[in-house]
């Protein structure tokens, strides 16, 4: 009897070995955050089929970049498809609708949105998601570096109604303002408004040196589009959620010149083979370094559409 228990054990054990792995995910592929929904979607069919001799089964939803129908893709994989982990979403706001119901069912989860919301502050909650993409409160030391180095003073805000736009301006307005820098006007937006003009002559009035957009895809070119229509001469700056090809493509030329911190490996391509990013030591290296970039939307090293790499890399996290 005991033998027959332990190899039925044992068999129970082999099986649960040999079991698939699946992996849930919910992007964006579809509404204001496709731009970077549908790259992402993209990307799984990249990812590896199978892990450790075990084969993975990847189930992708869309959830159209609305926080609801992000609540349900997730409940759907967990309960239906009984998936082992998630990864999603594409926006913070539809990442921490996940949130809840990854700790209600004790599954594993990957988000790609940009803010440090997601994961921060750590508690019972947070313990059970991670981020792919760099904290904003990172990026927004990025862009006060430059803009003091830029001599800017006083700095407008326009950004997403949403967790990401908040974020942006909390880790912003903390940083900008212990270096000294005033912001004179601080507005919001809606992911699928079609215009602007209201807010950004409310902040041509407050006459800044600067204007910071906190948005995200394609949408982030409507407040920079807007500056330039209305003659605005000052420095534009980005977060690094517009740091892909379609931002380019929608904004043209009035999103050129616009300044953004990204990863270097966005960037990757144009760096000079010295640089600390194409050295062999730095595959090792604890740090993580981030770039300024200038948008350009003339063609540049046979790629139209890029970011150009726009000065040395300051700076570091250890």
């Amino acid at each position: 009897m005991v033998k027959k228990l332990t190899l039925a054990v044992l068999a129970a054990i082999s099986s649960l070995a040999q079991a698939d792995i699946n992996v849930g995910v919910s992007v964006s592929a579809t509404g204001p955050a496709a731009s970077l929904g549908i790259p992402e979607k993209n990307t799984i069919a990249l990812l590896p089929t199978t892990i450790g001799g075990q084969k993975v089964n990847y189930i992708v939803l869309d959830d159209a970049t609305d926080p609801t129908a992000a609540a349900k893709n997730i409940k759907k994989l967990i309960s239906e498809n009984k998936v082992d982990v998630m990864i999603g979403s594409t926006t913070t706001p539809n990442s921490l609708a996940m949130m809840d119901v990854a700790v209600d069912g004790e599954t594993p989860m990957i988000s790609m949105a940009g803010s440090a919301i997601v994961v921060e502050p750590m508690d019972a909650k947070r313990q059970w998601v991670f981020k792919t993409a760099q904290n904003d409160a990172h990026m927004a030391t990025a862009l006060v570096q430059h803009m003091t180095d830029q001599k800017v003073q006083t700095v407008a805000f326009i950004g997403f109604a949403d967790a990401y736009g908040e974020g942006w301006y909390k880790e912003f307005a903390k940083i900008g303002e212990a270096r000294k820098l005033k912001i004179v006007a601080s507005e919001r937006f809606q992911r699928n408004d079609t215009s602007v003009t209201g807010q950004i002559l409310k902040i041509m009035a407050t006459k800044p040196d600067a204007v910071l957009i906190g948005g995200a895809g394609t949408p982030a070119a409507l407040p920079q589009k807007a500056l330039k229509e209305k003659g605005y001469k000052g420095l534009i700056y980005q977060t690094h959620g517009v740091a892909n090809n379609d931002f380019l493509r929608v904004g043209g030329k009035d999103v050129e010149g616009a300044f953004l911190p990204v990863g270097p490996m966005v960037v990757a391509a144009q760096l000079p083979n010295d640089n600390p990013v194409k050295n062999r030591q730095w595959n090792t290296s604890p740090s993580m370094r981030l770039l300024m970039a200038r948008a350009v939307s003339a063609p540049l090293a046979a790629t139209p559409g890029m970011l150009a790499c726009y000065c040395k890399m300051p700076f570091q996290w250890r």
